[in-house]
């Protein structure tokens, strides 16, 4: 929601002036304003994150040191202790053994998953920047979500309308809108939306006027028209009694409210708010249903973002914070032992994305908040957040089949491949059977990860 600025506020560099011209002194410039403090902390925020450790990582390092020794005692074993030609079946075993343990199964196993996994969210919608993003989102059990853009549609609307001296609320709003169409204001701009959407046939305006922070005033159809809060009213000596009990419930809504009056008697009041999106009621429950603690974080006011909070059951609220807030809240839950995604999507969010263990961006939001962010949501609505945590989930438990896969063939097909069967059965496995049973299995690791392309999201 717009704020109004008189002499002597402090301005944001990137903030938008609605109405009317004004004069400012730039006190801080280049590294010290707002913008670059945010671009500053985004990139120290993604210094500071530990890159994750593969399971498959680790175990290769040992393993191919591994192969080469057990290769190593099968061609001494057989050349000792092995039947007639020794030599010839020494070398056989070795090289089986090298073949068969080829670790391309085990090379397959994350890679392959995750490339599927990532196309898999891309045609739900989900774009995953990373594989440490992908693997993350499986584990988290906090969820921080901004609330302009993320909960909200992140554009005023009209709610609702309340008349009174017998004026029909189609007569308000458009006497409204037809005055409101010569305000740059959001708020108006709400207001003149609304009235188009309900066809509404506007009038022209003569003498308007924009008392700055105030309201507007002109006249319409030959009636002196004002439209503002209550301050604005109380000015101009109009009585609004009548309509302050529906405004006060409306303001506890976390709704703006504004009244019209025409030549000094109220005819109505107006109730502008920033919507939820349709989607985020569901998104949520399904959120607090599968044990995701929920955090809203905004730089709103208090009784608006506990009004939000609180028709979509979120019990935590942090209210009224600046950009650096927000990331120190993130990195508070992440000192708590908590892991801890963000979702936003403005330029203010930046630093506590990147501070997450995983950053969501809505697709609709500022570049930089999807540059800092892991996981973008393109259609902009939380239950995205959904879908990324069943794809993650999904796609880590094919990891892991793959690796258990992996890890059970080589352990069968290793001590085979030397010859461990030879004394009972007379088995010795050629090199030909073995790049066989190396080729299978890479196919079965390729085929058990192109199961993801049908997951159901």
């Amino acid at each position: 929601m717009p704020v109004s600025k008189r002499v002597g506020d402090p301005l944001t560099a990137g903030a938008l002036n609605t109405t009317g011209g004004l004069v400012m002194r730039a006190q801080k410039v280049g590294a010290d304003t707002l913008l670059a403090r945010i671009v500053e902390m985004v990139a120290a925020a993604q210094r500071s994150r530990a890159p994750i450790q593969r399971l498959a990582d680790t175990v290769s390092g040992w393993f191919v040191p591994a192969i080469l020794l057990i290769a190593a005692a099968a061609f001494v074993g057989w050349t000792i202790w092995g039947t007639d030609p020794r030599l010839a079946n020494a070398l056989v075993a070795a090289v089986s053994v090298l073949i068969i343990a080829c670790p391309c199964a085990l090379g397959l196993a994350t890679p392959i998953s995750i490339m599927v996994g990532v196309g898999r969210g891309a045609r739900a919608g989900v774009l995953i920047r990373d594989a440490d993003a992908l693997e993350r989102f499986e584990k988290i059990d906090t969820l921080v979500v901004d609330k302009t853009g993320t909960l909200t549609e992140g554009r005023p609307a009209l709610i609702a309308v309340r008349t009174a001296g017998g004026a029909g609320e189609d007569e308000v709003l458009r006497l409204a809108a037809s005055l409101e169409r010569s305000s740059e204001h959001p708020l108006a701009q709400a207001i003149v939306r609304a009235a188009a959407e309900r066809k509404l046939v506007l009038s022209p305006v003569e003498g308007f006027d924009s008392p700055l922070g105030k309201g507007v005033t002109g006249e319409v159809e030959g009636r002196a028209l004002l439209v503002g809060g209550a301050r604005f009213m109380a000015e101009r000596g109009v009585d609004i009694a009548g309509l302050e009990p529906d405004a006060e419930l409306q303001r506890a809504e976390g709704a703006t409210t504004i009244f019209l009056a025409a030549d000094g008697r109220a005819l109505g009041m107006l109730a502008i708010a920033d919507p939820i999106k349709p989607t985020t009621a569901e998104a949520v429950a399904g959120l607090k249903a599968a044990g995701v603690r929920l955090v809203m974080l905004t730089g709103d006011g208090r009784t608006t973002a506990q009004a939000v909070a609180r028709r979509l059951g979120i019990d935590e609220v942090a209210a009224e914070v600046l950009p650096q807030d927000k990331a120190a809240v993130v990195q508070r839950l992440r000192a708590e032992g908590r892991v801890v995604a963000m979702a936003g999507d403005g330029v203010n969010d930046a630093p506590a994305l990147a501070a997450a263990d995983i950053g969501v961006a809505m697709g609709a939001g500022s570049d930089v908040a999807k540059e800092s962010a892991g996981i973008t949501l393109v259609k902009g609505d939380l239950l995205g957040l959904l879908r990324a945590r069943r794809l993650s989930q999904a796609v880590m438990r094919n990891i892991r089949q793959n690796l258990l896969f992996a890890f059970v063939y080589n352990a069968a097909g290793v001590p085979i491949a030397a010859g461990l069967l030879y004394p009972v059965f007379g088995w010795l496995l050629s090199p030909a059977l073995a790049a066989a049973a190396m080729s299978l299995s890479s196919v079965s690791v390729i085929a058990n990860a192109l199961r993801l392309r049908a997951v159901k999201l």
